[in-house]
């Protein structure tokens, strides 16, 4: 079992930036692909972003490509999403969640474990 806590959300203001954390504990954590999603009010829970084991590579859905950018750190068992100049459509639950096999992906089905989820609120 892999336990995922997220912290860092809240409310801000539109072209703010926060910086969201996500800590695992109870298996190895560079052993896991991480990744990102979201879910807005009234939509379907959607990928955000996923750094592969080593860190060396990342992927974006595409509206925040060049904004939003995934990172961790494998000796403090972290993964950050830096969100930067917000917009109000950014207003979501955010989710970490850890993915046991080799491949990063964006399909949320191959993600085995789950964080509760952080709110981030965006006003216009």
């Amino acid at each position: 079992q892999v336990q995922l806590v997220e912290s860092g959300g809240g409310l801000v203001q539109a072209g703010a930036s926060l910086r969201l954390s996500c800590v695992a504990s109870g298996r190895t954590f560079s052993n896991y692909v991480m990744g990102w999603f979201r879910q807005a009010p009234g939509k379907e829970r959607e990928f955000v972003a996923a750094i592969t084991r080593s860190g060396v590579n990342t992927y974006y859905k595409g509206s925040v490509k060049g904004r939003f950018t995934i990172s961790r750190d494998n000796a403090k068992n972290t993964v950050y999403l830096q969100m930067n100049n917000l917009e109000p459509e950014d207003t979501a639950v955010y989710y970490c969640a850890a993915n046991s096999g080799a491949v990063v992906t964006n399909l949320q089905g191959m993600y085995d474990y789950w964080g509760q989820g952080t709110q981030v609120t965006v006003s216009s």
